[in-house]
């Protein structure tokens, strides 16, 4: 299945929050509240949500949506990802700032121009983001996505030339 680059996505709808129908999201924005300034978000069937109230929590934010009335609408929800249009987004003010959704796809070439694999996602556990890289043979490689280890990135031909850790993709395997 071929990515769709037309859309964005922004955030993932998770368990219903109350009885009013408030719901708490997973943001994929810079500042978690700021997934209520793009306007109404779709889903992949085409339905509009538009974030009427929203408000911090300890790793999500929680959304009263509007036309989510009870807590069963809201548990419906549940996994729903929100997307935005892609031409309604500014281009990063720094040459250095990538949208998760641009890297995702990307081949991965290491210094001597082999490839070491290709980009399945983007991760963060807190202590900045990590490149998940799946290599030829099918295994996945985290790497720390900063200028040291990805010097040189070209989205234009979708590709990022690495200067991974020593080691970093060698089999472990004796």
């Amino acid at each position: 299945m071929a990515a769709d680059n037309t859309r964005v996505l922004l955030g993932v709808i998770g368990a219903a929050h109350g009885i009013k129908g408030e719901v708490r999201i997973k943001t994929f924005t810079g500042d978690p509240l700021a997934i209520a300034d793009y306007g109404p978000l779709s889903d992949d069937k085409g339905r509009l949500f538009e974030i009427a109230e929203i408000r911090p929590a300890k790793e999500v934010v929680v959304a009263r949506l509007k036309g989510v009335t009870s807590r069963e609408a809201a548990e419906s929800l549940n996994g729903v990802e929100l997307f935005v249009a892609r031409d309604s987004l500014l281009a990063p003010e720094d040459e250095d700032d990538f949208l998760h959704a641009d890297l995702i796809g990307c081949r991965v070439l290491g210094p001597d121009g082999a490839a070491l694999g290709t980009v399945t996602s983007v991760e963060n556990y807190g202590a900045g983001d990590l490149l998940d890289i799946e290599t030829p043979d099918g295994h996945s490689v985290l790497m720390p996505f900063t200028k040291a280890f990805a010097p040189r990135i070209d989205i234009a031909a979708r590709v990022i030339h690495a200067e991974p850790p020593l080691g970093l993709f060698e089999d472990g395997e004796a």
